[in-house]
């Protein structure tokens, strides 16, 4: 097989990574220098734009930071550019692995119908970690015939695949559910961590008891485990992703009149610690209550 990626930062770099080591041909496209080096020197084929990559593919990742930018990608400008649908071949597959909105998802899905060409709509959890170590979770929704046809690029770069539905936007759908309840699991834990440290409480007893206790989980854990050692950036979980992903949760809520109350906090203390820590990982927002209440929370 012949597969692309586009859009190689932390995720879509662990994506050509375990595509190679899988044995797939991998061809792959970013806009930043020092990520199309980093290509090259794992084994994958750089492209210097989107049309130029290698023709014709089976399949190709679309890993980019939104709706706008997945729909340029695969669909092109209208101009010179064709996008990704001029580079795979018949029968092949648009795997839409970002998070965006469901509706962006089903619009996609609807401008590749007469195309001969499939989509299977799959965001993807488990961050840095999991897209390096090829250990992603997949929300894929598709006919079950498409899986099965894809099941080797799919197993390549994912350790749990869930067939969430069979068309366009389900994937999106059942993400943006997921990151509701990761949100909210990450600002209560911001939270606890300031009131730890304006109590007095070392962090490290604090991380001990949550770690060891019915509220801990890899979010919490981790999460307090960089917020005792100080590591607010580089940590691979930036912090404008969960403040995009719980804007697309809420958006979701607002189209089908649910009220999301912790979640919408949850938005808000991301805005915050976006606003101040643009650079940051998702912990710099207890940044910002360290900042209010004067205290902070260090291993001891």
């Amino acid at each position: 097989m012949r597969v692309g990626v586009v859009g190689c930062g932390d995720m879509g770099s662990g994506l050509a990574k375990n595509l190679i080591k899988n044995g797939i041909e991998t061809h792959g496209f970013d806009l930043l220098e020092h990520r199309m080096a980093a290509l090259v020197e794992m084994g994958a084929i750089a492209a210097t734009s989107v049309e130029s990559m290698g023709k014709p593919l089976d399949a190709a990742f679309v890993m980019v930071m939104n709706g706008d930018q997945a729909k340029q990608v695969i669909f092109g400008d209208g101009d010179s550019d064709g996008g990704l649908v001029s580079n795979l071949k018949n029968g092949g597959a648009v795997i839409l692995s970002a998070t965006v909105k469901p509706r962006e998802a089903r619009e996609i899905g609807d401008a590749l119908q007469g195309t001969g060409l499939e989509l299977i709509d799959t965001p993807v959890s488990g961050g840095f970690p999991g897209a390096q170590g090829g250990s992603l979770t997949l929300m894929a929704s598709a006919p079950e015939s498409v899986l099965k046809k894809f099941a080797t690029v799919l197993e390549a770069v994912s350790s749990t695949i869930h067939h969430v539905g069979d068309v366009p936007g389900q994937g999106q759908t059942v993400k943006a559910c997921l990151q509701t309840l990761i949100g909210s699991i990450f600002a209560g834990t911001f939270e606890a961590a300031a009131l730890a440290a304006k109590a007095g409480v070392p962090g490290e007893v604090i991380h001990k008891v949550v770690s060891t206790s019915s509220a801990g989980c890899g979010c919490a854990n981790t999460a307090l485990e960089n917020i005792i050692d100080r590591q607010f950036e580089n940590t691979g979980s930036g912090i404008g992703t969960m403040h995009k992903d719980l804007t697309i949760s809420l958006n979701l809520a607002e189209e089908l009149e649910v009220p999301l109350h912790t979640a919408a906090s949850a938005m808000q203390l991301f805005a915050a610690g976006k606003s101040k820590f643009p650079n940051g990982d998702n912990q710099a927002c207890t940044r910002v209550l360290e900042e209010i209440t004067g205290a902070q929370l260090h291993r001891s």
